[in-house]
């Protein structure tokens, strides 16, 4: 899914924006970048403000216009902060994550998410080029949503969406019932050898000692080793 989708940023005017948005793609894992018509070349400042995602900007695609971008591209997926006057699929950036990744399942063709300019967005033409629009719920009272924040949340939930579809990892083994009975007796016996708990009254330690550890849900391995502590303690103890 990675390498199919790449951002198209349009008339991007400010080279730094240029530079974050790099770094927000690079921390999510996305690589593909393409600047149509940037207003600012990638300069010093850009590459500043990209920190250690310098390479994106360096492999970036820089085209004349929206036609020489969207070339190739099978899904076209638009952000707009406002209603426009035509009704179009809007999504929320989780729903729009979604779909992207479903059609990263049983397609190969590009996928492009497009951003607008900083001051006014994509125009009514651009969007209706897309197949669906994202639109971020701001604050309503304060919807100036930074370009490279836009790329991060959106990039943020493209990479929630291809985690929740990836195989779980395999959950380590659990010491069983009788290993970690086995446990406490031997933990109880060493304690009691150096005078840690009161002999007439083990189970007030031994109980929240037994909650801890329950609570650690520990493997055999952390097992053997807490008892080899406990026989260390008791054979020190011995010679003592």
């Amino acid at each position: 899914m990675f390498d199919q989708i790449h951002m198209v940023l349009i008339e991007t005017s400010h080279s730094g924006n240029i530079g974050a948005t790099a770094r927000a793609m690079k921390t999510m894992g996305f690589t593909r970048l393409t600047l149509v018509a940037p207003q600012q070349p990638i300069d010093d400042t850009a590459i500043a403000m990209a920190s250690h995602a310098a390479d994106i900007l360096h492999n970036a695609r820089v085209v004349a216009d929206l036609d020489e971008a969207l070339a190739g591209c099978e899904l076209i997926v638009g952000t707009s902060s406002r209603t426009r006057y035509l009704e179009w699929p809007v999504l929320t950036p989780r729903d729009a994550a979604s779909q992207v990744r479903a059609y990263c399942e049983g397609q190969s063709g590009s996928v492009a998410i497009l951003l607008g300019r900083e001051r006014n967005g994509l125009t009514n033409e651009e969007l209706q080029r897309c197949h669906a629009h994202i639109h971020i719920p701001c604050n309503p009272e304060y919807t100036s949503l930074n370009l490279a924040a836009a790329v991060q949340l959106v990039c943020y939930e493209l990479r929630m969406a291809w985690l929740e579809q990836q195989p779980v990892a395999p959950v380590d083994a659990v010491a069983t019932d009788q290993e970690m009975q086995q446990l406490y007796q031997h933990l109880e016996q060493a304690l009691l050898k150096i005078e840690f708990i009161n002999p007439k009254a083990p189970k007030q330690v031994m109980g929240r000692l037994k909650r801890l550890l329950q609570r650690a849900r520990c493997e055999p391995d952390e097992v053997n080793i807490l008892r080899g502590i406990c026989s260390r303690i008791m054979k020190h103890t011995d010679h003592e």
